[in-house]
């Protein structure tokens, strides 16, 4: 699991930011991480931290990331 923070979600791609400063962007997030944090329309989620656990797959030439678990961080 890595420490992320969720900035937005545009044109169907969930973008995250990483302690270490890099910046994911995620094509799909399981379905049970979206039924329980709707990422698409809660904007109270923004800036939010999460422990994150994501899988690389990859389609021909083509990589995409799938988010598989999120818990929030509690302040």
């Amino acid at each position: 699991m890595r420490i992320a923070v969720f900035k937005s979600y545009k044109e169907g791609y969930y973008t995250f930011w990483f302690e270490n400063g890099e910046e994911l962007v995620f094509e799909d997030v399981h379905p049970r991480v979206l039924k329980q944090y709707d990422l698409k329309n809660n904007e109270d989620l923004i800036d939010q931290e999460f422990r994150l656990t994501f899988v690389e797959d990859a389609d021909g030439d083509d990589v995409y990331y799938r988010i598989e678990s999120l818990k929030p961080i509690e302040a």
